[in-house]
């Protein structure tokens, strides 16, 4: 039995032959225990299968769990590279009953795969049980002929296992290997217990019980077994090897920083280069996992994992980042395990470039400034907290790195005044905290935030997850419960919903937990990382500190991704049909379309829109996977990613980047590129297609875009084609046709309104059987031919204006065209033998007075004016005749 990933598929392979389903390891990240931090055991991921909350298709199952120890009380961040066997990240298999088998079929399963398969010598193994569990150490003497020595009754808590105050627990039995007399050490239960002779490698958890209260405990009436088994130690033993660190998988990662430094792993190094191998573990599955470096929560342990190692590769005497080319060591040993590593690769690869060349440049200015703060300093002192507090908040150096680097010169810290300088800042920065209006409002966020942490985004890759409400909200208020009818915001510790930001609304979705049930309908960012969820109690009481497990609306969040990464494409094809002038100015990307605002002086073709569409739907339809990665803004934009208007971005961004272009400059380049923290699709294909509907202007030189994509894009295409074959159907013609059906209709229609046109002008004009000779007056000594029309264009006014000059050959013309809706236009003409008498202007501003209006304008010859009362037209053509007649 030779490498790690033997020993791994070994075991798997055991328990599958054995009637158990293997089910893939659950992320590091747990989705349905939000009081963990880290995933840290195997059955984890069952917890809601073995208290009865979850059902699963199977009643056996085995893993090979991811676990992280580096935060919260499971920490052993400290010791690892100092000890054998302290690790930040393990490997831990396990094999489960829910309700199926027990005890007996527990222990034969064990022993058999230990020395039958494994091949282990069983005189080297020696067990523990809980000092009143009868049961299983007759099952120790029965299948494994384990003598009374050999099976060690432990009366403490250490084999005896509790989920928690109360629910399921159970008597424990672990099984030690003797790694030989060599090594100090004693038998579990000895004084010499803590040596390193006698080590546990497998532990079985007979979980049997239910703890009702402190005092009552009932039996289980579904038994059930939860296992646990060190990959590392178990390989150690199989290797021969009694350090963790020398087993095969260890030593290719040493091995690679040995080679990246050009320094041995031996004497004062061995630990640093032992360190680098077990964080880069850690590091990289935790960001495949979706953990990134922050200065909250998870991110802040991630961050301290990370750090952790480049100051030891500092240390080994790197000069430049080191830990980022380790990465293609670490897929290599572990990417057919873990596929997640392949994956991500990019984006850890990213990570820790970016980590390692910003924390350099911290970790230089920190160590100068410490060494001038502490040159004073001796073994036994201790450096004040005030001065460690401004080290951590002006010039950005951890705390715990201050303490490892004064630990080897014996100094410390005085955490006291750290504390106390860190607490007199918060205190000074919410008093300054000030506002007006609206955002006087907000001010309750702040405490809020104080309090409770900034909340931890787990949305990326998961709809659903478990969380501890950390604050209720009600009226700008903060309140301890929420009754059922009310609207509240709820901040929770860790939150799969998206928070509205970047353009896309955020999620929606169900909040439920003991008893009560919320209706989320708004997830919104409250300061700098509180995610606020707003709904209504449609069941029960809310109270703080309650766990609630959260489900996004899946159906909406699909389409929200789907639109939001059609905004990319959307974005790149307009920068490529228009030019890469084109800018966002603003977005919506709503569950039922998107909407794209952009710079761009004029309107957009109805070619250049075709284009867009068919570019933006040759990315989808390549189906290409959409990456994330993590870099700085410098180093992003240098790639060619573009910075969405309107973000805030910090020295870390996401950088999107989905498709190949095919053509031009983009030719086999990455399509679209750009910054951004919202939630996309995993590939293209998923988007399924994009169909602008809409083009308009809502701004100078500010173009907007509104598209629909996907199922929405395909009802648009339904209704289109219904109408068409309804309006096909109406005109009697193949839908092919309809277009040409329509055209000859336009002008046929066009035919009969120039006809009509005409034969309206001939009746306004006619009066009777002369003509409009019959309306031709004589006013003292001048023709005259008023006449007030109706159904004439206004616009027409005047060519009848210039035929009445024709019929009276000399004289004057004033007509009265009166609308439908009642208002009047007015022109007045004058032949040029009788300009210099009579002014058009003068003439029809008297038409306009008549009709209610008021001016008119023109040449003397030809002038114009309206009114707003055109049942006064006669009288206002009488009003001109009047005028002539002086």
């Amino acid at each position: 039995m030779s490498g790690v990933n033997e020993i791994r598929s070994t075991f798997l392979d055991y328990f599958r032959k054995n009637g158990h389903e293997v089910v893939a390891s659950s992320p590091l990240v747990p989705r349905n225990d939000p009081t963990l931090m880290f995933t840290n055991a195997g059955m984890v991921q069952f917890k809601n299968v073995f208290t009865g909350l979850e059902t699963r298709p199977y009643s056996r199952a085995t893993t090979s769990q991811k676990c992280v120890r580096a935060g919260g009380k499971h920490n052993d961040l400290d010791n690892v590279g100092y000890t054998a066997r302290h690790h930040t990240f393990f490997e831990m298999l396990g094999n489960f009953s829910f309700g199926d088998y027990f005890k007996e079929q527990a222990i034969e399963l064990a022993w058999n795969l230990l020395t039958k398969d494994f091949a282990l010598d069983r005189n080297k193994l020696l067990v523990t049980v809980y000092h009143t569990d009868d049961e299983a150490a007759g099952f120790w003497k029965k299948i494994a002929g384990l003598s009374d020595d050999k099976i060690i009754r432990i009366a403490t808590s250490d084999n005896f296992w509790a989920m928690g105050d109360t629910g399921p627990c159970g008597p424990c039995s672990e099984i030690f290997y003797d790694h030989g007399e060599n090594i100090p050490g004693g038998p579990p239960g000895s004084p010499d217990e803590d040596g390193d002779r006698f080590i546990e490698i497998w532990n079985l958890v007979f979980m049997q019980y239910e703890q009702i209260t402190k005092e009552q405990r009932v039996d289980l009436p579904r038994p059930s077994i939860d296992t646990g088994m060190g990959l590392e130690r178990v390989a150690a033993v199989l290797q021969g090897e009694h350090d963790n660190y020398d087993i095969d998988l260890f030593r290719a990662l040493i091995r690679a920083s040995e080679e990246a430094t050009g320094v041995k792993a031996e004497g004062k190094n061995r630990a640093s280069h032992r360190i680098i191998a077990d964080h880069l573990r850690a590091s990289s599955f935790l960001i495949a996992d979706g953990v990134l470096p922050s200065n909250e929560g998870r991110g802040y342990v991630l961050r301290r994992i990370m750090r952790r190692a480049m100051r030891h590769a500092q240390l080994l005497g790197a000069a430049d980042p080191l830990m980022w080319r380790l990465v293609p060591a670490l897929v290599r040993e572990m990417g057919q395990a873990y596929p997640e590593l392949v994956r991500s690769q990019a984006l850890i690869t990213e990570t820790l470039k970016l980590e390692e060349t910003r924390f350099r440049k911290t970790l230089a200015r920190g160590l100068g400034l410490l060494a001038d703060a502490t040159e004073t300093l001796g073994s036994g002192d201790r450096l004040d907290g005030e001065t460690a507090f401004k080290l951590y908040d002006t010039y950005g150096f951890p705390l715990d790195l201050t303490q490892d680097a004064l630990r080897q010169r014996g100094v410390s810290v005085d955490l006291d005044g750290f504390n106390a300088a860190m607490e007199r800042q918060k205190t000074e920065a919410r008093a300054n905290w000030a506002g007006s209006g609206e955002s006087a409002t907000e001010v309750v966020w702040f405490g809020v935030k104080d309090k409770a942490g900034a909340t931890e985004f787990l949305g990326y890759d998961t709809e659903s997850a478990e969380g501890v409400i950390a604050a209720l909200v009600r009226d700008g208020a903060v309140v301890d419960a929420v009754s059922e009818g009310e609207t509240v915001g709820i901040v929770v510790n860790q939150t799969p919903f998206y928070a509205e930001s970047g353009g896309q609304m955020g999620d929606t979705g169900t909040m439920t937990g003991q008893g009560f049930a919320v209706e989320i309908t708004e997830t919104q960012k409250k300061g700098d990382g509180l995610f606020v969820h707003t709904g209504r109690v449609t069941r029960g009481t809310v109270a703080t500190g309650a766990a609630v497990e959260m489900k996004v609306d899946h159906a909406r969040r699909t389409r929200l991704r789907s639109n939001h990464s059609a905004t990319h494409l959307v974005h790149e094809a307009l920068r490529e049909v228009l030019g890469t002038h084109v800018a966002q100015k603003g977005s919506l990307v709503a569950p039922e379309r998107l909407r794209f605002d952009f710079s761009h002086p004029k309107p957009i073709s109805a070619e250049e829109l075709e284009r867009v569409e068919a570019m933006a739907n040759e990315v989808v339809v390549q189906n290409s996977p959409v990456s994330t990665r993590l870099m700085s803004v410098d180093d992003a934009i240098a790639e060619g990613a573009m910075a969405l208007f309107g973000e805030k971005y910090g020295d870390e961004v996401r950088v999107v980047s989905m498709g190949t272009g095919l053509h031009g400059d983009k030719a086999g380049k990455p399509y679209s590129v750009e910054l951004c923290g919202g939630t996309h699709v995993s590939a293209t294909g998923d988007i399924g297609l994009v169909r602008l509907v809409s083009e308009g202007a809502v701004a100078a030189g500010v173009r907007r875009i509104e598209a629909l994509t996907g199922e929405a894009a395909r009802r648009h295409l339904d209704e289109q084609d219904r109408r068409l074959k309804s309006v096909a159907a109406t005109l009697k013609v193949a839908p092919g046709d309809v277009p040409a059906r329509v055209e000859a209709l336009l002008d046929e229609r066009k035919k009969l309104e120039r006809e009509l046109s005409e034969a309206r002008r001939k009746l306004a004009m006619g009066g009777g059987q002369g003509g409009s000779t019959d309306i031709v007056r004589d006013i003292a000594g001048v023709k005259f031919l008023g006449k007030a029309v109706s159904g004439v264009d206004p616009k027409d006014l005047k060519g009848l204006a210039d035929e009445g000059k024709a019929t009276v050959g000399s004289g004057i013309v004033a007509l009265i065209g009166v609308s439908e809706d009642g208002k009047a236009s007015a022109v007045v003409a004058v032949t040029s033998d009788l300009s210099g008498r009579f002014s058009a202007v003068d003439l029809v501003r008297v038409a306009s007075a008549a009709l209610g209006g008021k001016g008119g304008g023109g040449r003397p010859d030809m002038a114009q004016a309206g009114g707003p009362d055109g049942s006064k037209a006669e009288e206002a053509v009488e009003a001109v005749a009047s005028a002539i007649a002086g």
